[in-house]
């Protein structure tokens, strides 16, 4: 049996508000929300590790690249279970890399260096992990896109007006850079 919790960011939550409290989450059932093509699942995030660490799940179809971000203070972590994932990744001199991620591959982007990635294959699936002394930024997901209740993609892409990317409060350590190019492919 899981519990139900009342948090600040949802009317009922499997994951509890608390830190230090132990706790367990079936398979999909975290908090999730929906953003371009994707389902993202929360399992853990500042409420439980004191702003340390972040986990969840980003679950999609083939399809576009995701807008080149950075996390001025966050490291982030791809592992890909499922299909294939190209990350794309900018040091801070300036090098550009991608990378055909598939399921077993691994990917570290630093604090600080521009990244993207792009779904290869349909059912793709990357298990996310996010720390840093800024906080963790898993409330992005459901503040950009959409909370969602439901299992499952969303049935329609959720995109955000332009203008809403640079609204995303600095609590999530998530800066948008939408002039950014690509120039590995």
């Amino acid at each position: 049996m899981t519990m139900e919790y009342a948090t600040p960011y949802r009317r009922a939550s499997r994951i509890p508000a608390d830190p230090g409290k132990p706790y367990f989450i079936e398979k999909g059932e975290g908090d999730r929300a929906h953003l371009f093509g994707d389902l993202i699942t929360i399992y853990a995030g500042g409420e439980q590790s004191e702003n340390t660490f972040n986990f969840f799940t980003v679950e999609g179809p083939k399809g576009n690249l995701i807008p080149a971000h950075l996390h001025p203070d966050t490291y982030e972590v791809f592992y890909v279970t499922a299909g294939a994932v190209r990350l794309f990744v900018e040091d801070t001199e300036g090098n550009q890399q991608e990378k055909l991620l598939t399921p077993g591959d691994f990917g570290f982007v630093p604090k600080n260096c521009p990244h993207a990635y792009r779904m290869e294959r349909h059912h793709s699936q990357v298990v996310g992990v996010a720390a840093g002394p800024g906080g963790t930024f898993e409330r992005f997901f459901e503040n950009l896109g959409a909370p969602a209740d439901q299992l499952g993609l969303p049935v329609e892409p959720v995109v955000p007006e332009p203008h809403k990317f640079a609204t995303v409060p600095r609590q999530y350590d998530v800066r948008f850079l939408p002039d950014h190019e690509w120039r590995t492919r």
